[in-house]
């Protein structure tokens, strides 16, 4: 071991709500003096936001604590806390603390046996959670008391119960357990790490006089807070600093560019995934632009990293566009968990936000080290908090890089009944063994060069020991050995199969039967030590004569056996979600994705469906399937997907991003009928405007402009009407759909019915795509229906239309056909009649494919006809959507059975 160590000193001016002193949790909130008024959280709902004060925070976290103290919770005991991230894990977690208690935070995706094993290992008093995740707990085997902070507030097992009529914070000394946090069990089952009132205390305190936040500011954390990283930065330091915690929806990437949008947070908390996910989408939005967008963006970025290197950085003024559109407020983004790409940092620098970035462990609260934005160097991991001391133990003589160890107020005493392991994490003159290799340069920063073993970090922090993982998988009958390495940021496995196994396999076969393998043999292993990437090898892994495999060369191994196309599972049926890595899991925990992800499993059980999979080549989705796909995420999931959204779609990844991220009408939850039944509450003032009466204009232009019409077909068209329509109405007209003639032809048809009475579906991307146009189709009666891309007020647009007295024109194929037979008709038509059953009226139509295909621009002499049917009664079509689609499509291929000649 080393000699000397390097001890840091606080620098810097803090600003205001710096160190205080405070040296319990109880006094970290109390250390500032905040108006009660002022913002404590601000969490995002689907479609609002709630803001909790600081009166109110307090109040109800002193209220719990003195609650908990009444009802005998003795000091001391432990009180688990399952829940998703809000406001009430917050009061929860805070208020446990304050009582003397012990929290106990967990994962909401913890794995069965690892739950046990915590509650076992734990021995908590209470339990609070959510009445969702309660099913998750043990049935037998613990002696806690379950409350939720959900359901009946006037339940007995309502967390409500154990509030008290006054809040009371009883005095708490520094060196007693405030919270026991669980690792992610890298080496067997989860560790729990104690963490005293002094270690984190001291750790928000040294963060604090860093000066980098104050009151002023707004802190986003879009990350679990049953981890130490964003309890300690983001719960703690927000609260003692006064700055508000802003609480996206949920922790998935459309809903965190929303918070903010919406949120306008000034510091947001990330992980190097969240950066990289941030840069990327970026990028992606500027390559579609086209190549000279592009090009434009990096030179602009250029620039403004260069000016930066000269001490003027221009990035938040070169890129002030997308400040404003993307995070108006933000000005500093803190990366922690893991290492952050050098590269990305100054990416994101160039865009004109500051960076910082630190590195630490659970056991020391966490924070080592910093790297502050205005001392900021990405190619290491900082320098020591104040009151942080770091040594290397044992350096090598070539670049004096060993093992790091740190001690100070900040590192925890020992693991949670593992006297062992405890023993084995401290040196005898008790500094602690972090089981990294670095070494500090002269000016103090600390420089990682890897773990001692080969653990794997993965880019949301989570650590994986892949002895364990490849151990595991070699344990299946399938599989003779296997190698693990992380893979952008993600875990992939290489498997070789028992020769028996690959005989009369295909290799989408062998793969499916490898993947059913890994399935079983990891099921009880975390759900982040489970490969979310496998690829299949007949060839012996590259190992040394020793028998350990060498990791650079099963990578190289890795890279040739080909790209994640080939990699992925076969045709086995929907990935289920406890094989996905980490950032998809946390996007089914979005209520809206999971319904979207459930009704993609449903219409697709045969295919091997991942978030990888793509919809149009994969699934075989086209422009008409949009239509059913949209419409059943509107009535299943309560979304509507507009046509940006929809152009966005490419995997279903993207597709359950825009599920997460759609708003409007989405928090509903109710049933697509029962929204568009009050067409008026969905509608928006401009779409009820175009149901108004007819003005003197339309009345005086209608006849004209029809009489217009029927001349210019009569110089190309010969058509033959056969039948008419009934006196009366409304009703509603599904003419089979060919040519962009087919409206006009249709127009001649209903010679004898008013124009001015008719209204005409159409679709918004051709009628409606231009100032004249738009004019046009209002004076025409024409309604922007456009049931692919936004069904709810597509549809509520029709059923007021057809309630107000008007009939309307709707071609039930959604579309022109493309080859000139009847296509299936879309749901639309179904929905629409089950809302408002009106008489429907079959219309078969002839003859204009030829006179204008789709691609040609001008008409060619021909003959064609138009067959009015008799009208399908409401009694006749019932009122399943199903049946009225089906009935329909029976009647037109009826009527165009009936026709004579041809076509």
């Amino acid at each position: 071991m080393t000699t000397g160590a390097y001890k840091a000193s606080a620098t810097g001016a803090p600003r205001d709500g710096a160190a205080s002193g405070a040296a319990t949790v109880p006094e970290l909130l109390q250390a500032q003096r905040i108006a009660g008024d002022h913002s404590a959280v601000i969490e995002l709902q689907r479609d609002a936001a709630a803001t909790t004060t600081r009166a109110s925070l307090t109040d109800s976290i002193g209220r719990l604590a003195a609650g908990l103290q009444a009802s005998g919770q003795h000091r001391g005991g432990r009180v688990v806390l399952l829940a998703p991230n809000d406001t009430h894990w917050i009061v929860a977690a805070l208020g446990v603390i304050s009582a003397g208690g012990v929290l106990v935070p967990l994962d909401t995706q913890m794995p069965r046996e690892d739950l046990v094993h915590v509650l076992a290992d734990c021995a908590p008093h209470i339990v609070l959670t959510t009445t969702g995740l309660r099913a998750r707990l043990p049935a037998d085997g613990s002696n806690a008391s379950v409350y939720h902070l959900d359901g009946d507030d006037a339940a007995a097992d309502s967390w409500l119960a154990l509030f008290g009529k006054q809040p009371a914070i009883p005095a708490t000394a520094p060196d007693t357990p405030a919270a026991i946090f669980y690792t992610s069990g890298t080496t067997g089952p989860p560790k729990g790490v104690p963490l005293t009132h002094a270690n984190l205390a001291s750790n928000v305190e040294a963060l604090c006089a860093q000066g980098l936040a104050d009151a002023r500011d707004r802190v986003l954390v879009p990350l679990p807070f049953h981890h130490v990283y964003p309890f300690t930065l983001g719960i703690l330091t927000s609260l003692t600093l006064g700055a508000p915690i802003i609480v996206p929806f949920s922790l998935v990437g459309p809903q965190i560019l929303r918070a903010l949008q919406i949120g306008r947070p000034t510091v947001m908390l990330g992980v190097p995934r969240l950066a990289e996910a941030l840069w990327s989408g970026l990028e992606a939005r500027v390559t579609a632009r086209g190549r000279m967008a592009a090009g434009l963006f990096h030179g602009l970025l250029q620039v403004s990293q260069l000016t930066r290197r000269i001490g003027l950085p221009a990035g938040r003024r070169l890129f002030a566009g997308l400040h404003r559109r993307l995070a108006p407020s933000l000005r500093l983004v803190v990366v922690g968990g893991a290492a952050l790409d050098p590269g990305l940092g100054r990416r994101l620098q160039g865009l004109g936000w500051e960076v910082a970035t630190g590195y630490g462990l659970t056991e020391t609260s966490p924070i080592l080290t910093y790297n502050p934005p205005d001392r900021l160097r990405l190619e290491c991991a900082g320098m020591p908090l104040p009151g942080v001391e770091l040594t290397i133990g044992e350096p090598r003589a070539e670049d004096g890089s060993g093992e790091v160890l740190a001690r100070g107020p900040n590192v925890f005493a020992g693991y949670w009944n593992l006297p062992e392991k405890t023993a084995a994490a401290f040196t005898p003159e008790g500094w602690f063994r972090t089981g990294d290799r670095g070494w500090l340069d002269a000016d103090g920063y600390l420089h990682l060069a890897g773990r001692r073993s080969a653990m794997i970090v993965l880019a949301g922090g989570e650590n994986v020991d892949p002895e364990r993982v490849e151990k595991a998988i070699a344990a299946a009958a399938e599989v003779r050995e296997a190698g693990v390495i992380a893979d952008q940021g993600r875990l992939a496995a290489v498997v070789v199969p028992e020769p028996g196994v690959v005989r009369g396999l295909s290799a989408a076969e062998l793969r499916g039967r490898i993947s059913a393998a890994l399935s079983r043999t990891l099921a009880d292993l975390p759900s982040h030590h489970r490969p979310g990437l496998l690829r299949v090898t007949p060839d012996p892994l590259p190992r040394t004569r020793l028998g350990k495999l060498r990791r650079h060369k099963l990578r190289e191994l890795f890279q040739r056996l080909g790209d994640a196309d080939r990699a992925a599972a076969p045709d086995a049926g929907p990935l289920a979600p406890e094989r996905m890595a980490p950032e998809d899991r946390q996007l089914l925990s979005d209520p809206a994705a999971a319904q979207t992800w459930r009704y993609l499993c449903e219409r697709f059980p045969e295919h091997h469906l991942t978030p990888d999979t793509r919809l149009a080549q994969d699934l075989g989705l086209d422009s008409l399937s949009w239509v059913d796909l949209t419409l059943a995420l509107s009535d299943r999931a309560g979304i509507d997907l507009d046509n940006a959204a929809i152009a966005r779609v490419e995997t279903v990844r993207d597709l359950l991003g825009e599920a997460a991220g759609a708003t409007g009408t989405a928090g509903s939850g109710r049933p697509l009928v029962e929204e568009i039944a009050d067409p008026e509450r969905v509608l928006r003032p401009e779409e009820t405007a175009l149901l108004a009466e007819p003005g003197a204009l339309r009345r005086a232009l209608a006849p004209l402009v029809a009489g217009f019409v029927r001349l210019g077909l009569r110089s190309f068209l010969r058509i033959e009407v056969r039948g008419s329509l009934p006196p009366g109405g409304p009703y509603l007209i599904a003419p089979r759909h060919l040519s962009a003639l087919d409206p006009l032809v249709l127009l001649e048809a209903l010679r004898g019915h008013s124009p001015a009475s008719l209204r005409w579906a159409a679709w918004t991307g051709v009628l409606f795509s231009s100032r004249l146009r738009r004019w046009f189709s209002r004076q025409a009666g024409v309604l922007p229906i456009d049931p692919g891309a936004a069904p709810r007020s597509s549809l509520a647009l029709a059923v007021a239309c057809l309630r107000r007295g008007s009939s309307l024109v709707w071609f039930p194929e959604g579309q022109r056909s493309p080859d000139g037979a009847l296509q299936p008709l879309r749901p639309g038509i179904g929905v629409l009649l089950r809302v408002q059953p009106v008489p429907v009226i079959p219309v078969w139509i002839g003859g204009t494919r030829e006179a204008l295909p789709p691609g040609r621009l001008l008409p060619r002499p021909a003959r064609a006809c138009v067959r009015i049917g008799e009208p399908i009664d409401a009694d006749e079509y019932g009122d399943d959507p199903g049946k009225i689609v089906d009935s329909v499509h029976a009647r037109l291929v009826a009527l165009g059975n009936a026709r004579p000649g041809a076509q």
